[in-house]
């Protein structure tokens, strides 16, 4: 005989597992929603455009005896060393692209949640605060080290082969180390920046533009500060430069300005303390009691 329940509640008695890394599906899902969104996939096969042009010129000063590249008539040399790789990771258009292709494949990471309720969802699955947050971290985290990281190590490798030797590595046996430190800086600033003004708004179009107008308007605000007080500490207040300054001390390369390169990494911390700080404010919901 068939056996008829009665409409109601019924009590689960099974066992709940844990996954190791609850975090990974949010940060899969990221990425693939990222690379569906129209002409992301353009976006962000441009941003390897400086990657190219340093191969390039790697390969040309290991292939072509004597190279020489010619800039206003005058011959200048050539020369792979740290302070090459501190340009090429530093440079402006770099970070430009860098900057675009977080605002339009991330923008979205939590302002969609907060568009549509969703954080409820995501914490009755369950699943904690912290690894809500680390999922959508993940997601800034793979497009940062995949511009940076691992374009870098490549070119140290690349370059390597095209000497036939370990005489640059033997030379400069910190610069993989280095390349990884400022790819982790701009991983966590990145992460905690784009965070911060993706859960200010529900409205992801919004946080695109706060994204790139916070970003190159403090540029602006520098140059305005340091033109009204003459003072070489102005470029505080601009993120591309504190980015820059922070990279080239850690790559071996020249500071852009007389500043202390700690300044600017104090600035690019507190940005990410307060974002930290926001996070955990503003992303609440419904947790799962075990």
């Amino acid at each position: 005989m068939a056996v008829i329940r009665e409409r109601g509640y019924e009590h689960w008695d099974g066992r709940l597992t844990e996954r190791r890394f609850p975090w990974w599906p949010i940060a899969r899902t990221g990425v693939r929603l990222a690379f569906r969104k129209k002409g992301f996939k353009f976006a962000f096969a441009g941003a390897y455009i400086p990657s190219f042009i340093a191969l390039g010129l790697i390969y040309a000063s290991e292939q072509i005896e004597n190279f020489r590249t010619f800039v206003r008539g005058e011959q200048i040399p050539l020369k792979i060393d740290p302070g090459f790789f501190a340009g090429y990771l530093t440079n402006g258009f770099l970070l430009f692209m860098l900057v675009f292709v977080l605002a339009f494949g991330t923008a979205g990471l939590i302002a969609e949640d907060l568009k549509h309720s969703a954080l409820q969802l995501y914490f009755a699955r369950p699943l904690g605060k912290k690894d809500y947050i680390a999922g959508k971290l993940a997601v800034v985290a793979f497009f940062v080290l995949m511009l940076t990281a691992v374009p870098g190590l490549l070119l140290v490798v690349l370059k390597l082969i095209f000497a036939g030797s370990f005489a640059f590595l033997a030379q400069y046996p910190w610069l993989p180390l280095s390349i990884l430190a400022y790819a982790a800086l701009l991983t966590l600033f990145f992460g905690g920046y784009v965070l911060l003004l993706s859960v200010s708004s529900r409205n992801t179009r919004y946080v695109i533009v706060l994204l790139f107008g916070a970003f190159y308007f403090s540029a602006v605000l520098a140059e305005i500060v340091r033109g009204i007080f003459r003072t070489p500490y102005a470029i505080l207040l601009s993120l591309p430069a504190d980015i820059r300054q922070v990279g080239a001390a850690l790559l071996g390369g020249k500071l852009a300005k007389a500043v202390p390169p700690a300044l600017s990494f104090l600035v690019l911390a507190g940005i990410c303390a307060l974002a930290a700080a926001v996070l955990v404010r503003k992303v609440r919901g419904v947790e799962v009691i075990k």
